[in-house]
């Protein structure tokens, strides 16, 4: 009989559930849920880097699109589910009250930001950053050695601190702070009572400083002499934590009933989404997997033996475990990629778009569809447009920092810059540079991991922009000057989802059975351009020292 696997991957707008058959890796059936309040600019404040999510809309989401499942799969397909996994965004932490209930779900926190999921993009906390970094090189023992030496203003305990200072009430109520990913597994299986909350080995190691070397977590101390406001918090912790591989427990009754699943099906740990879908791609020694949506997140692995004593400068952590069992997870990103693709959008866009909203002539209805049509249509004709520019034609340089820099040194004060502008300086030429920008930071990762003796030989993307643009992909392939492997997967995350949860429901084995039987093939490879990728040498050395220039200005 057909078994199948359930992965749900949590994006930045939307819950995707994908049901996968565990035995030929046939993507069944796949549903795609806007989180609803989300979708509306609710509880975020875009000018102050503030944004945060509703847990409902977590939760809501995810019952509406797993039933949309059951409506396009296989009939009875339900209730031959053997496992199901999550993987979500992240750094994204909320607070949980002692009874483990988010603090948005309570009547007295339900409009307060401060209670809701802290989403890995709120940049809000870059003193309380500052401050964790300062305290981890001053301590006996640099707990930030093996996170790439600087904490971050995405990262779960400085928007934890963040948010606690700037709110006594959540403050008061917050009795432990648990990210996204773990808390859906922990929902669905009835145990975010923290006295049963369990955790996963990615986000606690990524992003929590936890590592087996020193017990799990910095000692409450450490914590304390930051802000008593921390202190007592890693205590409430559970101090094990778990591979994605393993069990996290079994679907209660109540959503069960929900989801239209059977009683008790398996649920695994959670991890971030740039892990799964790593698992997804086949992710090994020597590949790197890069996840471009609207930022990125790269991904490696390493053995034991390969990495050694090495402690990476500047990544978002390494971490054994936190992608495959027995392997060493190492992270790296951009905070912006599709993002800044999107700003310029809008930036152009602005003129039509404030003409429509104050038109008279035409109806609501219309003008929306407009611009709609317009949004579609604008990176498409100036990705035509900058095709046809040669390397170093428009005489722009630019920076991706438009949302701060993730790695390599995360630092989310720095800003974008542009030089070079000219009279002659059109939308395709800017845009041209933006789309360059982006492949030298992601430059940057390669040649960090590189210099660290992490071998990097090939890379493998993941997420929307390889599918929608050939320009963006051999700009990159060119820049990177090496092959670029495109999966043919749509939703590359939700399937390394549910390989685990394949894994977690016996289906196979272990991950790599799994991997063989269900990871994505490559649907496209891009060759870097010998002459291109020459002619890029003198403009990446502008982007560096572009950089430099402006790193001098952020102390």
């Amino acid at each position: 009989m057909t078994s199948y696997a359930l992965g749900l991957d949590y994006g930045s707008d939307s819950v995707r559930a994908l049901l996968v058959n565990a035995v030929t890796g046939e993507e069944v059936a796949s549903a795609v849920v806007h989180y609803p309040r989300w979708s509306q600019g609710l509880f975020c404040a875009p000018a102050k880097d503030q944004f945060r999510q509703h847990p409902l809309d977590y939760t809501e989401s995810l019952v509406e699109a797993v039933q949309s499942l059951w409506r396009k799969a296989p009939a009875g397909a339900a209730l031959r589910v053997v496992g199901l996994s999550f993987d979500t965004t992240g750094s994204t932490p909320v607070a949980l009250n002692q009874d483990g209930v988010a603090l948005a779900l309570l009547p007295e926190f339900a409009d307060n930001p401060n209670a809701m999921f802290v989403l890995w993009k709120d940049h809000t906390a870059v003193k309380e950053a500052r401050e964790i970094t300062a305290a981890a090189h001053a301590a006996p023992e640099n707990y930030l050695k093996y996170e790439g030496g600087i904490y971050s203003s995405e990262w779960y305990w400085a928007k934890a601190l963040h948010v606690m200072r700037a709110d006594p009430a959540v403050a008061k109520a917050a009795y432990v702070w648990v990210e996204h990913c773990d808390w859906m597994s922990a929902v669905l299986t009835g145990t975010t009572q923290p006295g049963h909350l369990r955790m996963g080995r990615c986000a606690t190691g990524h992003k929590l400083m936890w590592h087996a070397s020193w017990g799990g977590y910095p000692p409450d101390a450490f914590f304390a002499g930051i802000d008593p406001l921390l202190g007592g918090l890693r205590d409430r912790l559970p101090v094990d934590t778990f591979t994605s591989d393993q069990l996290c427990g079994r679907l209660t009754d109540d959503w069960a009933d929900k989801l239209g699943l059977p009683l008790g099906t398996p649920v695994g740990f959670g991890a971030f989404d740039a892990h799964m879908g790593a698992v997804a791609a086949n992710v090994k020694p020597g590949v790197l997997t890069k996840i471009m949506g609207t930022s990125t997140c790269d991904i490696t692995v390493a053995s034991d033996e390969d990495i050694g004593t090495k402690t990476v400068r500047g990544i978002c952590g390494q971490v054994d475990g936190s992608v495959l069992p027995g392997l060493v997870g190492l992270e790296a990103g951009q905070s912006a990629f599709g993002d800044l693709y999107a700003w310029f959008r809008d930036l152009v866009n602005w003129p039509a778009a404030n003409l429509l909203q104050h038109s008279t002539l035409i109806d609501e209805a219309t003008k929306q569809k407009l611009m709609q049509e317009i949004e579609d249509q604008t990176l498409v004709a100036l990705g035509v447009e900058a095709a046809k520019l040669s390397v170093g034609e428009a005489g722009i340089t630019a920076l991706d920092w438009v949302n701060g820099r993730r790695t390599p040194d995360a630092d989310q004060t720095v800003a974008m810059a542009l030089t070079g502008l000219k009279m002659g300086s059109q939308a395709p030429q800017i845009f041209r540079a933006l789309v360059e920008a982006t492949a030298f930071g992601a430059r940057a990762i390669i040649e960090r991991f590189k210099d660290e003796g992490i071998a990097i030989n090939s890379v493998v993307v993941i997420g929307g922009i390889s599918k929608k643009s050939d320009f963006v992909m051999q700009v990159c392939a060119d820049v990177w000057n090496c092959p670029i492997d495109v999966l043919e997967s749509e939703q590359s995350c939700a399937l390394g989802a549910a390989i685990f949860a394949a894994t977690v429901g016996g289906a196979h084995a272990d991950v790599a059975s799994a991997q063989r039987a269900m990871a994505s093939p490559v649907c496209k490879t891009y060759l870097p351009n010998a002459q291109a990728a020459l002619a890029y040498e003198p403009l990446y050395a502008k982007y560096q020292h572009l950089g430099a220039y402006v790193n001098k200005g952020n102390p």
